[in-house]
C-alpha cells in the first residue's frame, strides 16, 4: 500500500536526513515512496551507496524525514523486489547489487590511454594521471620501499604517545608544528646533516611541496615573480612554483651542479636547488661550484635547498647541506617522504630569521598547522633511534635494487648511459637513437612498465632519456621491466 497520501500533511515538519541529506519536502506530492526509492537508486548509481553499504533503519529513516515507518519499509521493499537490496537480519538492510546507470563524471575527463598521457605538455595532473595508469611494473620514481615501512616501530610509538597525552594535548597545534617533533627535527638535522639550529628555526609543513607555496606566497608579497630553478630540473617543483604566480628561469646544469655563473647572468633573486643529488641527474654540487654559489648568496641572492635523497647515499661519502654554511641566505626543506612514505605528508623548513614569522603566518593562515598526533609519533619514532635503523634497513635495500637497475640497464639498452647511481632512489638513462622519449614512455606503458620521460623535467632542448625508480621494485621486476623497455626500443630501431 503506498503511503504517501497519508503522509503528505506531515511533510511540512520533516526535518530531513543527514543520511544522503535526504530531504522529503522535494517529493512530489503523493509520492513519497516513489521519491525515496528513486533517491536511493542514484545513491547507489553514483557510488555514494556502494556494494556493502548500509542503509538506516526504517524507523530511524522515517523519524528523521518526518514521514511514516511504512513509507521507508514501502521504499526498501522496492528495491529488494529490484535485487539491489537484501536484509542481513542485525546488519540491517545492505546494498548487494548497484543499478547499471553509469555514475556522473565528478570532474573534467582524465586521458588514461599512454599515447594521450604522454601526447602533450604535461598539465597540472600529470602525475595523478601518471600514478592512475594502471601497470604491472611501476618504476616511477620518487619512492621509497613503502613495503618496508616500519610498522611495528610506528603502532609501537603510536601506543606510547596516546597513553602519555592529556585531554590538553588534542586541541589545535601551534602552526609551526609540535614542539617535540620540531625538537626531533633539529636533532636529525645535527646528526645527519650537519645543520645547527634551533627548534625556534624549524616549520614544519605538509611536504616539501607545501614548503614552495608558503615560500613563494611570501617572497611574492616582498616583490618577488621569478625563482630560478636548475634544468634539468623537477616539473612538479616549477609547477608548484608556477601555481603560486613566479616564472621559473632555468638555469644549467652539467656534471658539477648548477652553473652559477649562468646564474648570475640571469640575474634571479632567488634559485632552487637539489644541490645534495640534483634531480633528476644525480650529480653533487661540487666544491668550487659551492664556493660559487655561496659567494653569490653573500652578494644578496636567496637558495631555497631541496635536500632531496640526501640520506640515500650508497657508493659516495656524504656531503653538507648548504645550509649548514650559510644560515642567513638559505631556505632549507626536507621531508620524510623518501625516508618513510609520501602519504605521511610531513615535511620541515628552515628560513633565514627575516621570514620566519612571516612564514608561520602563511602556515597559519593556510591551514592552522599539520595534524597534531602523526607529527608526536614521529618525534618518538625520530628520538628513539628506530629512524636511523630503518634507514640502514632502506639503504641496503636500495642499493641491492640500484644494482640491479644498473646491470638491467648494460644488458637490455646497449648503448644507454645510467647517471646517478651513486646515491638516491632513481636512475637517469639517456640514449643517442631511437624514439623521442615521450614515445618510448607511451609504447613502455601500454605493455605495462611506467616510466618518466626525461623531457617532462627539462625546459630546453636535451638528449632523449628516461628517469627510472628502482627503490619500490623488486630486483626482479627491474630487471623484467628494463626488457620490456629495451624490446620496445629494438622494435622501434629494427636492431
Amino acid at each position: 500500500m503506498n503511503r504517501s497520501k497519508q503522509d503528505a500533511s506531515r511533510r511540512s515538519i520533516a526535518v530531513g536526513s543527514d543520511f544522503l541529506q535526504l530531504d522529503a519536502g522535494e517529493a512530489p506530492a503523493g509520492g513519497l515512496s516513489d521519491w525515496l526509492a528513486g533517491r536511493l537508486r542514484r545513491a547507489m548509481a553514483d557510488g555514494r551507496l556502494p556494494v556493502g553499504g548500509r542503509l538506516p533503519a526504517t524507523r530511524v529513516l522515517a523519524a528523521e524525514l518526518g514521514v511514516s515507518r511504512g513509507v521507508v519499509t514501502e521504499a526498501y521493499q522496492r528495491l529488494r523486489e529490484e535485487g539491489h537490496v537484501a536484509g542481513r537480519g542485525r546488519a540491517g538492510t545492505v546494498v548487494v547489487a548497484v543499478p547499471a546507470t553509469p555514475p556522473r563524471p565528478l570532474g573534467p575527463p582524465r586521458a588514461t590511454a599512454p599515447g594521450e598521457l604522454f601526447a602533450a605538455e604535461p598539465m597540472a595532473d600529470v602525475f595523478d594521471a601518471l600514478r592512475a595508469a594502471p601497470a604491472r611494473i611501476d618504476l616511477s620514481p620518487g619512492l621509497p620501499d613503502l613495503a618496508a615501512f616500519p610498522r611495528t616501530a610506528w603502532l609501537r610509538a603510536e601506543r606510547s604517545v596516546l597513553a602519555g597525552l592529556s585531554a590538553a594535548d588534542l586541541g589545535y597545534g601551534d602552526p609551526r608544528g609540535a614542539l617535540a617533533l620540531r625538537t626531533a627535527v633539529v636533532h636529525w638535522l645535527a646528526r645527519n646533516r650537519g645543520i645547527r639550529a634551533d627548534p625556534g628555526e624549524v616549520l614544519i609543513v605538509s611536504g616539501t611541496a607545501q614548503a614552495l607555496g608558503l615560500l613563494a606566497h611570501v617572497l611574492g608579497r616582498e616583490g618577488v615573480d621569478e625563482v630560478a630553478v636548475e634544468d634539468p630540473g623537477s616539473l612538479g617543483a616549477r609547477q608548484h612554483l608556477g601555481d603560486a604566480g613566479m616564472r621559473t628561469p632555468p638555469v644549467t646544469v652539467d656534471a658539477e651542479g648548477v652553473r652559477v655563473d649562468e646564474l648570475r647572468a640571469l640575474g634571479a633573486p632567488v634559485v632552487l636547488l637539489t644541490p645534495a643529488h640534483q634531480f633528476p641527474t644525480g650529480v653533487v654540487l661540487g666544491g668550487r661550484r659551492r664556493r660559487a654559489l655561496l659567494d653569490w648568496a653573500r652578494d644578496g641572492g636567496l637558495v631555497v635547498e631541496d635536500d632531496y635523497d640526501a640520506e640515500h647515499r650508497y657508493d659516495r661519502s656524504p656531503v653538507p647541506a648548504v645550509r649548514s654554511v650559510l644560515a642567513e641566505r638559505v631556505f632549507y626543506a626536507g621531508s620524510v617522504s623518501k625516508l618513510l612514505a609520501p602519504a605521511l605528508r610531513v615535511g620541515w623548513l628552515l628560513a633565514p630569521p627575516r621570514y620566519r614569522d612571516a612564514l608561520v603566518d602563511a602556515k597559519r593562515f593556510a591551514d592552522l598547522g599539520n595534524a597534531v598526533l602523526p607529527q608526536l609519533v614521529l618525534a618518538a619514532l625520530m628520538e628513539s633511534g628506530a629512524m636511523e635503523r630503518h634507514l640502514r634497513l632502506l639503504r641496503t635495500r636500495h642499493r641491492r635494487r640500484r644494482d640491479a637497475m644498473v646491470e638491467a640497464i648494460a644488458a637490455h639498452l646497449p648503448g644507454a648511459v645510467a647517471h646517478g647511481a651513486a646515491a638516491g632512489l632513481h636512475l637517469m638513462v639517456t640514449y643517442a637513437a631511437g624514439p623521442a622519449d615521450t614515445d618510448l614512455a607511451a609504447a613502455a606503458l601500454a605493455r605495462g612498465v611506467k616510466v618518466q620521460p626525461l623531457s617532462w623535467h627539462t625546459q630546453r632542448p636535451g638528449p632523449q632519456g628516461l628517469v627510472m625508480g628502482y627503490a619500490a621494485r623488486t630486483p626482479a621486476e627491474i630487471g623484467e621491466g628494463v626488457a620490456v623497455l629495451g624490446g620496445v626500443l629494438r622494435d622501434w630501431t629494427g636492431n
